[in-house]
């Protein structure tokens, strides 16, 4: 059931994600090192106007201020005991932004990152971390998210596990992984091939597979390519805006919006059902290519 939905999703043709989100709240006053998801509680106007401005730049999916926000991370910050409030509260602020489109529908997917304990040295069994994804995703369901997106995925079985999790509660979930390993750099950090990932998030169940972060939006047309050769299912990429370099101790990166919108392109034109962009892009890069996808 949930596969046919995502096929009335892409009946229109590819569809256009949001961009980067953390450079957005730096912009907004974010300090360096803190944790973006609790401004979900604290400072909510400035998570939804994020949101907002890439409903405004054109996406027809946007993903919300959730992805460290399972127990295990927000653990780190403190905030342990606030896993059901901040996800619910992430995906109510995406939602209230999607509501707000003029004359089309823009979907939300909850962003689940990974834990960041490793599960291959056994530091937590995999019945604990299946429990943590699953109260993280039960909020985001409780929220109003329309799926769930797994996203900077590095280890298959953790991916898995969090796929599983959103299945049990009856929602789409997309997987994807981050390849930016490996003599070749198309490795996940864990050994992963895009084609190993792509087997391994069917065979988990998940209604599409895909790519974020990792390298620039140049490099996704090959991994999209990659995928398509070894699954049937509908493929999400959402590269980088070029390579970061570092300019009077900021980081910068190279792509400009027109040329990202190019590259978004290609990457359509390899297979990819849905296309946007992660570090470094922004509502501009998003509204680049909108422009190019209506352009078409």
């Amino acid at each position: 059931m949930q596969n046919e939905t995502l096929q009335n999703w892409l009946s229109d043709g590819p569809l256009l994600i949001d961009g980067g989100w953390g450079t957005e709240f730096q912009k907004r006053g974010l300090p360096l090192g803190a944790h973006p998801d609790l401004w979900n509680l604290d400072n909510p106007n400035a998570v939804k106007a994020v949101a907002k401005s890439y409903v405004d730049a054109g996406s027809d999916i946007i993903l919300t201020n959730t992805f460290g926000s399972s127990r295990f991370v927000l653990a780190n910050h403190n905030a342990a005991d606030k896993v059901a409030e901040i996800n619910r509260r992430g995906v109510e602020l995406s939602k209230e932004a999607a509501s707000e489109a003029t004359g089309r529908k823009v979907r939300v997917l909850a962003s689940v990152g990974p834990t960041g304990v490793m599960l291959a040295l056994g530091d937590v069994s995999p019945e604990e971390v299946y429990t943590a994804f699953v109260e993280q995703i039960e909020a985001q369901k409780a929220g109003g998210a329309d799926g769930v997106v797994v996203e900077t995925s590095s280890d298959p079985q953790e991916m898995a596990l969090a796929v599983k999790a959103a299945k049990s509660l009856g929602l789409l979930v997309v997987a994807s992984g981050t390849f930016d390993s490996g003599k070749k750099k198309d490795r996940t950090m864990m050994g992963a091939t895009p084609e190993s990932f792509a087997q391994a998030a069917e065979e988990a169940g998940a209604d599409a597979v895909g790519s974020n972060c990792g390298r620039g939006i140049e490099t996704f047309a090959e991994i999209c390519s990659r995928m398509k050769a070894v699954t049937s299912l509908p493929l999400w990429m959402k590269g980088n805006a070029g390579l970061p370099k570092m300019v009077d101790g900021a980081t910068v990166y190279d792509q400009t919006p027109e040329g990202f919108a190019a590259e978004a392109l290609k990457v359509v034109a390899e297979g990819a059902s849905f296309i946007g962009g992660c570090c470094g892009s922004n509502p501009a890069f998003i509204a680049a290519v909108r422009a190019a996808l209506d352009a078409r």
